[in-house]
């Protein structure tokens, strides 16, 4: 094999197939990495009520990754370490997120809260992390606890605008993120996937040159920075995928299975071709 003793794989585009499934392939690739000896955990942008209904089928053992990694919590979901939005950045992103007429959505370690129940990807949301929405008239009283607000809109070249000006407004005060076309999100400042993956090696005492990462979306970059492996699926944009190491096939053609046994295992018959031919990515 490849000196890859860990493997951290983000959710939603990656992990799962596009209606929120996870296969039977991409379950009996994280079954096979135990077997020979490599650690598995997921870091998502999901809430931690999100990642209830992966941790038996996938036995996850250690701490995972949600909001974008600004929580980290335990395989039975208790909270080991979480941070908020501060709350004038969290005024400032709903007054900005209300003049772009964008849906907005207030994510606390347990509820997730909105005042728009009609709104287009509440749906999709419901059925992504199985949970319903509190539905609230005023945020303001939440706003000291927000782990995470959501932007959600099916005009995603409004919200990348809306991305851009808040990214201006906020200068560092918050983190600001596409973790899907769709969604905006705004978490924690100083805090994202890519911290995520330095706790982890730190608690586990795991290098960052034994760890290989999967992704498919911006939010998922800062992770391959930090991974000895960053592999990008197929339904990944072309800037993801020049950041990677390897590319594998997408969420609809299980390409999280082919990945584990192409390059982490080293078993897949038929191989998918490198991102690009370079060296690893440098250490922060």
């Amino acid at each position: 094999m490849n000196g890859i003793s860990l493997v951290i794989s983000d959710v939603d585009g990656t992990l799962v197939t596009p209606d929120k499934r996870l296969t039977d392939a991409s379950v009996r690739a994280v079954r096979l990495l135990r077997e020979r000896g490599i650690d598995f955990t997921v870091n998502s942008s999901r809430p931690p009520m999100g990642i209830r209904m992966l941790i038996e089928p996938l036995s996850l053992r250690l701490p995972i990754g949600t909001f974008n990694g600004s929580a980290v919590v335990g395989p039975g979901l208790e909270v080991i370490e979480r941070h908020f939005v501060p709350e004038p950045a969290a005024r400032q992103s709903l007054d900005l997120l209300t003049s772009f007429d964008i849906d907005i959505w207030i994510f606390t370690t347990d509820d997730w809260l909105l005042r728009n129940p009609r709104g287009d990807y509440v749906p999709r949301e419901r059925n992504t992390i199985q949970a319903e929405p509190s539905i609230v008239t005023d945020f303001t009283p939440y706003l000291g606890r927000a782990s995470k607000i959501v932007g959600a809109s099916t005009d995603f070249a409004k919200l990348a605008e809306c991305e851009a000006v808040l990214r201006n407004v906020l200068h560092g005060e918050a983190s600001v993120v596409r973790s899907q076309p769709y969604y905006l999100d705004i978490t924690a400042p100083g805090l994202d996937k890519g911290t995520f993956i330095d706790s982890l090696s730190n608690r586990l005492g795991i290098p960052h040159t034994a760890i290989a990462v999967l992704g498919d979306m911006e939010n998922d970059v800062a992770m391959f920075r930090r991974a000895r492996m960053s592999i990008a699926m197929g339904n990944a944009t072309s800037d993801v995928k020049r950041q990677a190491s390897y590319v594998t096939a997408s969420n609809e053609e299980d390409g999280f299975a082919l990945a584990i046994e192409r390059y982490i295992l080293n078993e897949a018959k038929e191989s998918h071709e490198p991102a690009r031919d370079r060296a690893l990515h440098s250490r922060s």
